[in-house]
Parts: structure tokens; C-alpha cells; sequence
């Protein structure tokens, strides 16, 4: 039974709205089958209006900033997870946020303010509306067009990479949900790359990602390795409060860059079947930290 001397229940609480979503497109939800397979109980809880009783809860609320009714409901259980977090938007941890007038004479990168290029707030506002599941190319669709309040990406790789900041369109920098940030990658051997440092309690896993892409984000080509997680990562991630999730880092010129916080992350699949198991079958153990016997 894993790590954990007897049975235990599990909450997952997710947002109400994700009740219409695939539990699979979480990788919360294949550290749950290690769970199971463990001896424990695990239960999907949509939205604070029926408290399910369990030993712990992980608040799983896809959102930049989580509800705080979402946090007020899990304060009734005996162990919270990611409780203590409720707003990852970039704007909040990024320290290479650039405007006009500022000295920086590199190249620059305008993204969204929103984790995910804000895809999953589209869709919950979506499903709040219209009580309807759309597929994730519809959501996104129509989604840029009944909610014109952000550049049109439809995902992180329409992110759009300046060779200076004063090509930045200046609209841009007068809308709340855009920011332009330093654009300071990690190349090698003509590759991008990115870290992916990914942990669960005592349990943590760190790989470095490369491909052609400037946005750096999981493919089928990509050139992935096991690297070590830097020292200033996992500080970031206890000074976060952050128990479960991820950070994606570089490393340019020896400096430690944070690019991204993420506390509901997708299920990759783009990894070998028996390489993702033993990740994922590692990173579940992490939960039974959280138990004393």
C-alpha cells in the first residue's frame, strides 16, 4: 500500500464547471489510479456546495486565481493541499516584466497574464453560460469571440517574440490581462529549452525539454532529459505554498528565470508508456508525506 500504513480518503476538488471536462486530461487524475490501486478511496468533489468527509483534500481549481470560497470549503478538512495558493498569474512572481521607457534593449515576448494563455478561464466561462461541454478547438474559438479581452491566443504558442520593445504594438501594454516580459531563453545546439520541475509533497521529478519552438512546450520531437532541479526553484515553490504542481524555468547566462506556475497540470502524451508510469507512479508516493503513519 504505497508508503501509508492504512486506507485513506482522497479528495480532489475541482471547479464546479470541470464537472463536463475528462478527469484524463489531468495528470491528477492518473496519480489517482496509483491511489486506488494503493487500498484508497478517492473522490472527485465539482463545486462547494456537497462536502464529501476525507482525510485530505487537493484543491485542484483550474483558474489563474482560485475562488475564495474554494479555499474558505477546503479549510473544513483535516489536510489541505495547495491551500495556501490562489493566484498564479505571471504577473504576481515574474521579475522580468518589461513597459515603455524601460532600458532593456533585448528581445522581448508578449504573452498572457492568464496561466495557459487563459484557455481555462474561456472555457469555464463558457460552460457557466451555456450549461454546455464544447471541445476544446470550439471553446477556444468562440471564447476569443465573447470574450474580446485579450490578444488572440488561442494557446502558449501563439505567444509572440519581439526583437525589441519597441516593436510591441502600444495597445498591448494597456491591456491588463497581456504582458510583456524579457525574452531571456535557454538555447543550445540551435535548440530552445525549458525545465519542467514537477513535485507532489517529498516527491519531485526535473526534466529539461528542447525543441525548434521558441515556447517551448511538450511535442512529439522534443529532446527531453532528467536534469537535477535548481536550488532556486524549489525555494520558489515552498516560498509559493505550493504542495502539488509545477514550475518551468531556464537557465540563461547561469540565472535561474522562472516562466511559469501551474497547480493543475495536464497530462502529457508525448512520453514513452512505461517512462510516464514510473513518473507518475513516483510523484503519486509524494501524497503519503502528507500522513503520519
Amino acid at each position: 500500500m504505497g508508503t501509508t500504513t492504512r486506507p485513506r480518503r482522497i479528495a480532489v476538488l475541482f471547479h464546479r464547471g470541470d464537472r463536463h471536462r475528462n478527469p484524463a486530461e489531468y495528470i491528477v487524475h492518473h496519480l489517482a489510479d496509483f491511489w486506488r490501486e494503493d487500498g484508497h478511496a478517492v473522490e472527485y468533489v465539482y463545486g462547494t456546495r456537497r462536502f464529501v468527509p476525507a482525510d485530505l483534500v487537493l484543491v485542484h481549481v483550474n483558474l489563474s486565481i482560485v475562488p475564495s470560497d474554494y479555499l474558505e470549503f477546503a479549510k473544513r478538512y483535516p489536510i489541505v493541499l495547495n491551500g495556501k495558493i490562489r493566484d498564479i498569474r505571471k504577473s504576481t512572481f515574474s521579475r522580468n516584466i518589461v513597459r515603455p521607457g524601460d532600458s532593456w534593449d533585448g528581445p522581448v515576448i508578449l504573452k498572457s497574464d492568464l496561466n495557459y494563455a487563459g484557455v481555462p478561464e474561456r472555457y469555464l466561462q463558457l460552460t457557466e453560460l451555456e450549461h454546455l461541454w464544447h471541445p476544446l478547438r470550439r471553446v477556444r474559438k468562440l471564447g476569443d469571440r465573447l470574450f474580446n479581452r485579450t490578444p488572440p491566443f488561442l494557446g502558449p504558442r501563439d505567444y509572440r517574440v519581439f526583437n525589441s520593445l519597441s516593436e510591441v504594438p502600444a495597445e498591448w501594454f494597456s491591456n491588463p490581462n497581456v504582458i510583456v516580459e524579457k525574452f531571456r531563453p535557454e538555447i543550445e545546439d540551435g535548440m530552445f529549452h525549458t525545465r519542467v520541475y514537477q513535485f507532489l509533497g517529498d516527491r519531485s521529478t526535473c526534466t529539461r525539454m528542447g525543441t525548434g519552438n521558441p515556447v517551448v512546450k511538450a511535442e512529439r520531437n522534443a529532446k527531453t532529459e532528467p536534469v537535477e532541479p535548481a536550488p532556486e526553484v524549489v525555494e520558489w515553490r515552498h516560498r509559493l505554498g505550493l504542495d502539488y504542481g509545477k514550475l518551468d524555468y531556464v537557465v540563461n547566462n547561469g540565472e535561474v528565470v522562472l516562466l511559469d506556475v501551474n497547480k493543475t497540470t495536464g497530462a502529457s502524451r508525448y512520453m514513452d508508456d512505461e517512462h510516464r508510469r514510473r513518473m507518475r507512479r513516483h510523484q503519486a508516493e509524494g501524497l503519503y508525506s502528507y500522513f503520519s503513519d
